[in-house]
C-alpha cells in the first residue's frame, strides 16, 4: 500500500512506521492517522510481522494535533468528526507497538506515544500536552493515560500548565522504559522490537491484551481476565513446544500456533 503521509518498511519479523510529516513537525492530521491506523491495523494479519516500531525521526516525534483542521470547529463540529475512531483502532491493534521517541512528543505525539506498549526516549525527548494554551484540553487519551502512567499530581501540572517534562523526568515518572543517546534511539527500539518478535507470537499478544486490562478494570477482574488467558496458552502447540524445550535445555522452536 503506498502511504503520502507515513514510510512504512517490513524488515522480518519486525516492521518500522515513520511519521513523515517533516515540514509541519509531524503533525497528526487526519490523513495521516487514516493511513497510521489501517498500516497498523494491516500487521495483525500480516505473518511477517510480530512487532511494530513507531518513529518520527530523530528531530521530532509528533508536535501534536494539525490545529488548521480544528480552526473554527465548534461543539457538534468535533462530536460529529472522525477524528477519534482512528485512536481506537490504533488502541484494538493486537501486534505490539513501540514507540521511539526523538524530540517533541506533544499533545497528540504525546498521546500517541503513550498509545502504544512501550516508549524509548533519546535524551532529546520532550512530552507533553499543551492544549491548555489554545484554551482546550487533551481529548485522544492525555488526561487518563498520562495520569496512569506518571500518577495525579504530576499529571496535573503537566495539564493544566502545559509545561513539558524531558526524557530524564518521564523516566523517573514510568512514562518511558528507558532513555537512550539521538544516535541510537531508533536502534534500540528495533532491538527490542525484534526481541519482542522472537518470543511465542500468540503468548505475546495474550499477554500484552492482560496488561493493558489493568488499566481498564478493577483488580479482582483483570486477575481473573489473565488467568483465563493463562489457561488458554495450554491448548497452543507453542506451549507444549516451549515446556519441552525447557525440559530439555534447548532452544524453543515457536510456530505461532
Amino acid at each position: 500500500m503506498a502511504y503520502e503521509h507515513l514510510t512504512v518498511s517490513i524488515e522480518e519479523p519486525i516492521a518500522v512506521v515513520t511519521l513523515d510529516r517533516p515540514q509541519v513537525l509531524n503533525s497528526l492530521n487526519q490523513a495521516l492517522m487514516e493511513e497510521l491506523a489501517a498500516a497498523l491495523e494491516g500487521f495483525d494479519h500480516d505473518a511477517r510481522v510480530r512487532c511494530a516500531v513507531l518513529w518520527g525521526g530523530s528531530r521530532v516525534f509528533a508536535a501534536g494535533a494539525d490545529v488548521r483542521e480544528m480552526a473554527g470547529a465548534g461543539t457538534g463540529d468535533m462530536v460529529r468528526g472522525y477524528r477519534f475512531q482512528q485512536w481506537e483502532r490504533i488502541r484494538r491493534v493486537a501486534t505490539p507497538l513501540v514507540a521511539a521517541v526523538s524530540g517533541y512528543a506533544l499533545g497528540g505525539g504525546c498521546e500517541l506515544a503513550m498509545l502504544c506498549d512501550i516508549i524509548i526516549a533519546s535524551e532529546t525527548a520532550q512530552f507533553g500536552q499543551p492544549e491548555i494554551r489554545l484554551g482546550v484540553m487533551p481529548g485522544a487519551g492525555g488526561t487518563q493515560r498520562l495520569t496512569r502512567a506518571v500518577g495525579k499530581s504530576r499529571a496535573m501540572e503537566m495539564i493544566l500548565t502545559g509545561q513539558p517534562i524531558t526524557a530524564e523526568e518521564a523516566r523517573r515518572a514510568g512514562l518511558v522504559s528507558r532513555v537512550v543517546p539521538v544516535e541510537i534511539c531508533l536502534d534500540e527500539a528495533k532491538a527490542l522490537a525484534r526481541e519482542i518478535a522472537a518470543q511465542p507470537p500468540i503468548a505475546v499478544r495474550m499477554a500484552k491484551e492482560a496488561v493493558l486490562q489493568a488499566f481498564e478494570t478493577p483488580l479482582a477482574d483483570g486477575v481473573l481476565f489473565e488467568r483465563r488467558c493463562f489457561h488458554l496458552l495450554f491448548g497452543t502447540e507453542d506451549a507444549r513446544e516451549g515446556i519441552r524445550a525447557f525440559l530439555d535445555k534447548r532452544r524453543a522452536a515457536w510456530s505461532g500456533r
